[in-house]
């Protein structure tokens, strides 16, 4: 009886009902689209990122983070990562090492980030070998190198020039060695682009002297969403002889970025429904006052005055729901295109983004999890909007209302 009288309540006054679901519809809709928009450009951020340097994932001995020393190491061992590769969510899992030397090139010497990498494993992943602007990419049982385009120019080198490097290999030994230029790379990242060489992993084992021994494992994951859980899945697998480390870990700067972003993303939003909120607070307290004669009639007729809150209650919900419902269905078709057509950045900014090895293009995220976020948040509104009115009713004061007085409580 309640849902139903509830129901035609909301329809004698059809303006002011589908005025405020259009409100709320709309406050749904933009603040979709602005979440949607700004997940997806983080994701797209954060993958990105991690292919050229860090990875989503890192397996490192424990000391390593802070010593960074050749001597911190795990095993490259198929046994020791089938663990890591059979866990849900690993896409892949690639061994390298990673190390300081210095390299020499005639008169001129430069401290340098040594990266050891399985060659096939690496350009499948990051593609590396589109940021090739001379030679060849690396093979995997090669002596060759490949070094960023700032350092080359700054050692005055190019393909086929040798390279020496010279540093600390494993336990104390000498590691020197002397490479042939294979191709230059030009790295997104001038700080990578200055200072990097890339070199088979085979051969940076034998120039740091570290056999079967690697400094860290990167491991890829399907789905971003899941980071976390994979995270715990492969510390229970490893720690404590192994630590795992997530990108906010091992790229604390752009973890900051995202987090300022998104505060001032999501700031705005609730600024968005805190003005929808205080429509539907003053239209759920236009239907309560205009109403109290019609209330205290219903309660002067033996009805129960919890009885009445509720109805007051199942007609916000209603308008509430039909505010969601309208919601997604104009939000759906937007997203859908968007995240099938994603917005395309043209001009600088998009040469810009195509010279850092981004795609230029704005992705959408359309994670269940930002749906149910927005949709738990117009729901917690119209309960928030409802306490005055509710209080309004259990103060009722019958005989005033009835008389017809303006402050019946």
């Amino acid at each position: 009886m309640l849902m139903r009288l509830a129901w035609r309540n909301l329809w004698r006054q059809k303006r002011r009902t589908l005025l405020t679901a259009s409100a709320l519809a709309l406050a749904l809709f933009l603040s979709l689209m602005t979440r949607s928009f700004q997940e997806g450009s983080y994701s797209a951020n954060i993958e990105n990122a991690a292919k050229f340097y860090t990875g989503l994932i890192q397996l490192q001995h424990p000391e390593f983070h802070t010593s960074n020393s050749i001597d911190d190491v795990l095993p490259e061992d198929e046994n020791y990562i089938q663990r890591a590769k059979e866990t849900e969510n690993v896409e892949r899992v690639l061994p390298r090492i990673e190390s300081v030397a210095l390299a020499a090139a005639g008169e001129r010497s430069k401290g340098v980030l040594v990266l050891g990498v399985d060659p096939v494993k690496e350009d499948e992943y990051s593609n590396i070998s589109a940021k090739l602007v001379k030679g060849d990419f690396i093979e995997p049982d090669g002596k060759g190198v490949l070094v960023g385009e700032s350092l080359a120019r700054y050692l005055q080198v190019s393909v086929g020039d040798e390279l020496v490097l010279y540093g600390q290999g494993y336990r104390g030994q000498t590691a020197a060695g002397l490479y042939t230029i294979s191709g230059v790379l030009h790295f997104p990242l001038q700080q990578l682009d200055n200072q990097l060489v890339y070199m088979p992993i085979k051969a940076a084992q034998a120039l740091y002297s570290t056999q079967n021994l690697v400094t860290n494992w990167v491991i890829d994951v399907k789905a971003l969403s899941e980071l976390d859980l994979t995270v715990s899945a492969l510390n229970n697998e490893y720690a404590p002889n192994a630590v795992v480390k997530d990108w906010q870990q091992l790229s604390p700067e752009l973890a900051q970025q995202i987090l300022m972003d998104r505060a001032g993303g999501i700031f705005l939003v609730y600024v968005l429904y805190g003005i929808v909120g205080f429509g539907l607070f003053a239209t759920i307290l236009m239907m309560t006052l205009e109403r109290q004669r019609e209330f205290a009639v219903m309660l002067a007729t033996g009805l129960v005055r919890s009885k009445l809150a509720l109805l007051l209650f199942i007609e916000s919900t209603f308008i509430s729901l039909l505010g969601l419902v309208l919601g997604l269905l104009v939000s759906a078709p937007f997203l859908a295109y968007f995240y099938f057509n994603p917005l395309e950045i043209t001009g600088e900014a998009g040469q810009l983004m195509i010279d850092s090895g981004f795609e230029p293009i704005v992705p959408v995220s359309v994670e269940p999890a930002l749906f149910i976020n927005q949709i738990v948040i117009v729901l917690g509104l119209m309960v928030l909007c409802l306490v005055y009115p509710m209080l309004r009713v259990a103060r009722l004061n019958v005989a005033t209302a009835l008389k017809g007085g303006a402050h019946a409580h």
